[in-house]
């Protein structure tokens, strides 16, 4: 029966679908890459591999041969599937390019549109299974400019989202960064998501939003709009590598993701919310790792009228071996306030160590 509360979410999600929207594609901010959710997601500045296709996109010049990912989560107590994979290639000493491929979906979702006959006879029989899934296909490039430590990145995103029968959509859109790096070693980096301002065009089987316009009264009354745009965010974030011992090292980044509309985020405006993450990761050799990050904080009223501050604290492990490398997350990865941690697991694998 949890699942079947789905169809409700989803279709309501479309409603006035033809407007800006704060929350659209949300799947797509869910993060990929457990070493990532370990530093609480802040790596924007720091991000060079693969998975800087996701982070920011100027990061994959960073890639010095073949690199190849992938990663496996589950949401919503293992409700919801999250995948991910990853491929990395540098095409010349100066430029990278990169594709890579998200799938969030809830699959076998109870249909009971049809459980109750005209007649008013509940027949078991006519119950169903569907799921609602989002897809995502990336493809970036990534070119590194003359101005020393400068580096610029493009991602262009194809969405494809479908909900059983009732309803797809097809979307399209660009996000656009750069990474800087200074003599003494500081990182700076700059990605702004949906720049074109990403749309999804829905498309809506009348025969089946009919089966649920009049399942409950007063809702669902009409077919959602078919166009829906999705408002750019910005993300900054500063890092810094601190040799503690001779074998030991220490990479901190503080990141601040912004969004253009007026959110719980602790610092939030009518205009801008801005969300801090800070992230902190401990190595050895660069060969084994251990991460710490906290990110999501968030500052609402009680039902008593008090006010209160709430924040997710993540944890991460990381071992590398040659050329392969598996990263262990505990992290919050829908970054919702009551849900319950996901465990992620990510491999990434650079080619190069084996020619």
């Amino acid at each position: 029966m949890k699942k079947s509360i789905f169809i409700i979410l989803f279709i309501c999600h479309l409603a006035n679908g033809q407007a800006f929207r704060s929350f659209s594609n949300e799947f797509l901010n869910l993060g990929v890459d457990a070493a990532a959710f370990g530093m609480g997601k802040a790596v924007i500045a720091s991000s060079g591999d693969v998975n800087s296709i996701y982070w920011n996109p100027a990061g994959l010049t960073k890639v010095d041969d073949i690199q190849g990912a992938l990663m496996h989560a589950e949401y919503f107590q293992g409700i919801g599937k999250y995948d991910y994979a990853a491929f990395a290639k540098p095409i010349n000493d100066e430029s990278t390019f990169a594709i890579a491929f998200i799938r969030f979906g809830v699959d076998d979702i109870l249909n009971t549109t049809e459980l109750i006959d005209s007649q008013g006879n509940i027949n078991y029989d006519n119950i169903s299974l569907f799921s609602a899934a989002d897809y995502a296909f990336n493809v970036a490039y990534a070119r590194r400019l003359p101005v020393q430590g400068l580096d610029i990145g493009i991602n262009s995103k194809i969405v494809h989202r479908k909900i059983g029968d009732f309803a797809s959509s097809w979307g399209f859109g660009l996000d656009a960064a750069l990474q800087f790096e200074t003599e003494s070693e500081w990182k700076f980096g700059l990605m702004v998501r949906d720049i074109t301002t990403t749309f999804n065009a829905w498309s809506i089987d009348e025969e089946e939003f009919n089966k649920i316009q009049n399942a409950i009264p007063g809702e669902n009354q009409e077919a959602p709009e078919s166009l829906e745009l999705t408002k750019p965010k910005v993300q900054f974030g500063v890092a810094k590598t601190f040799v503690a011992f001779r074998d030991f090292s220490i990479l901190t980044e503080i990141d601040l993701n912004m969004r253009f509309s007026e959110t719980n985020d602790i610092l939030s405006t009518s205009f801008l919310s801005i969300d801090p993450g800070v992230g902190l990761q401990f190595d050895y050799l660069k060969m084994v790792y251990l991460r710490l990050g906290v990110n999501n904080f968030q500052y609402f009223t009680e039902f008593d009228g008090a006010k209160s501050t709430s924040l997710e604290p993540n944890f991460g492990v990381g071992f590398r071996y040659k050329g392969i490398q598996i990263d262990y997350a505990l992290a919050n990865i829908g970054a919702a306030s009551g849900t319950l941690y996901s465990n992620v697991f990510s491999v990434k694998v650079d080619i190069g160590y084996f020619r």
